[in-house]
């Protein structure tokens, strides 16, 4: 049994006892406080973090602070930092910190390997986009489509949609195919051109049978036009499994190594970046690894109340545990983060959604709430009706720039108008006589400001959350580096197809029937 009892501590008892009558106050009333904003703000250079507009009292964040000491959160930091496992479910350490600013008790090995493997992912991709990579005698690619699912996927596609402003002159348009549907891949095909297109295979294990049937898909579509497309300079491969690769049919110059200790989810910062790197230039790429540094810095030295990390995860920890609220928002004010909402999703849901301590014990309180959200201004003519006025306490974090000159003067002020009064609207509300025009207000939310959206502060926003995830899985007592949550499912698709459905229960025998599934091989 785990040493450490989340509930036995005092912090979280006296968390338990505040939690009853912290409704009682309003949070306007807590202003009275002429220090709040100051006291209830933090500043990064290039980020800035405004949580007074939360149900927290000095009291409350007070007893927060000392559950995070009481958990061990900095002590379990420096671990990850060192590249000491703290994956024990794999017996894997979590390198994506290694790669982004290497601590001094890494081995030498290990740090001359993530060296490495840095500057081969410059080379190549600088080879690429100019054209004399592996035989294109000169001739650049038009069009890059990645292959990969989950975060062989997202994270590249999130950071190549929100730096696309940085794309370099002549580099491939990037394209991402992760769905193994091939509504979706037939589409794009017939859009591009074999002789011009070179397909990446993003694959950690190259055993994940969705990404492997698109590039079967794929390099038939290449071998149409293109003789042997295994062995052309068409198609490459970023993957932890060098073998898995050539028995594929791929050559050692086409396969882009993984470090093994990267998760999925943490892989962005990694050789599955590639077609990032191809698009922005490595150069770019280096700032938003040194974006991720500068907030890892900031996480370790930082005092306790003054780490946003922490913070952020507290809150968290405060709503979710304390206050019973199953969901969390998170709305981004520019467009360019639209698939942030998305990357959130998996970052936070998959490193959390477990039911499992460290030492393996069944756990007997929540861990990671439902995170969901939209772009402003959009989302205000969706879902902010529930916000406002619904039965459910729904946490908000609101993301915005205060620069973007990709926008216009005008057009960007309305966008941050409508993200700072949304934020007042939910802590103020307005009294009415009719119940139907009544906002309760008390609501919560954060704002964070970057002052642009560069690879830098990309790089920045990222770990944040990243560190924020850790800070609560340090309080729960989980590992949030394994996901074996996600296997079942894909193992059960596996196993369906060709089989007539007599070794099922009787509704998804039925299912099969009706689909025509049973008995195809």
């Amino acid at each position: 049994m785990s040493q450490y009892q989340p509930q036995q501590s005092s912090a979280w008892q006296e968390l338990s006892v505040l939690a009853q009558t912290i409704h009682e106050q309003r949070i306007m009333d807590m202003f009275a406080d002429k220090d709040r904003v100051e006291k209830y703000g933090i500043e990064v250079p290039g980020i800035f973090l405004d949580y007074s507009k939360h149900l927290v009292s000095d009291a409350v964040l007070a007893a927060l602070l000392r559950l995070a000491q009481e958990a061990g959160v900095q002590e379990r930091l420096q671990r990850v930092y060192d590249g000491e496992v703290v994956n024990p479910t794999e017996n894997r350490a979590a390198l994506h910190l290694a790669i982004r600013q290497a601590s001094p008790r890494l081995s030498v090995g290990l740090s001359q390997k993530i060296d490495e493997q840095k500057t081969n992912l410059a080379r190549i991709s600088d080879e690429i986009r100019t054209g004399v990579w592996s035989g294109m005698k000169g001739k650049p690619f038009t069009d890059l489509v990645n292959l990969g699912i989950g975060g062989s996927d997202l994270g590249p596609r999130m950071a190549s949609s929100a730096l696309r402003e940085f794309r370099l002159p002549g580099a491939p348009a990037c394209h991402f195919v992760s769905n193994v549907d091939a509504a979706e891949i037939n589409h794009l095909l017939r859009q591009l051109q074999p002789e011009t297109t070179l397909v990446i295979i993003s694959s950690k294990s190259f055993r994940t049978a969705e990404t492997l049937l698109n590039a079967k898909t794929c390099l038939a579509w290449l071998g149409k036009s293109i003789t042997d497309p295994h062995c052309s300079p068409h198609c490459l491969a970023v993957t932890s499994n060098r073998q898995a690769a050539l028995e594929f049919g791929l050559a050692e110059k086409q396969i882009v190594p993984l470090p093994d200790a990267i998760g999925g989810r943490y892989s962005l910062w990694s050789s599955m970046s590639l077609p990032l790197c191809i698009s922005i230039g490595y150069d770019a790429f280096a700032d938003m690894l040194a974006g991720g540094a500068a907030m890892d810095a900031h996480c370790l030295t930082a005092p306790l109340r003054d780490k946003m990390p922490v913070i952020l995860g507290l809150l968290g920890i405060w709503y979710n545990n304390f206050l019973k609220a199953q969901s969390h928002a998170v709305i981004p004010y520019c467009q360019r983060l639209g698939l942030f909402v998305e990357y959130l999703q998996q970052l936070e849901m998959e490193s959390n959604g477990k039911s499992t301590r460290l030492g393996g014990e069944s756990l007997s309180w929540t861990t990671s709430p439902v995170i969901w959200g939209q772009t402003g201004t959009n989302s205000q003519h969706a879902f902010f009706q529930m916000l406002h006025q619904g039965t459910n306490l729904v946490p908000v974090d609101f993301i915005g720039l205060v620069h973007d000159e990709t926008s216009l003067a005008e057009h960007h002020r309305m966008l941050l108008a409508n993200m700072i009064a949304q934020s007042e609207a939910l802590m103020l509300g307005r009294t009415s006589s009719r119940q139907h025009q009544h906002y309760p207000g008390n609501r919560p939310s954060s704002t964070l400001l970057l002052e642009a959206l560069t690879p830098r502060t990309l790089g920045m926003l990222l770990a944040l959350y990243e560190h924020k995830v850790f800070v609560q899985s340090v309080i729960w007592d989980i590992n949030p580096f394994d996901q074996w949550g996600v296997e079942l499912g894909k193992q059960l698709a596996v196993d369906l197809v060709g089989q007539d459905g007599t070794r099922h229960d009787p509704s998804t025998s039925n299912l099969m029937r009706r689909t025509g599934l049973a008995g195809r091989g």
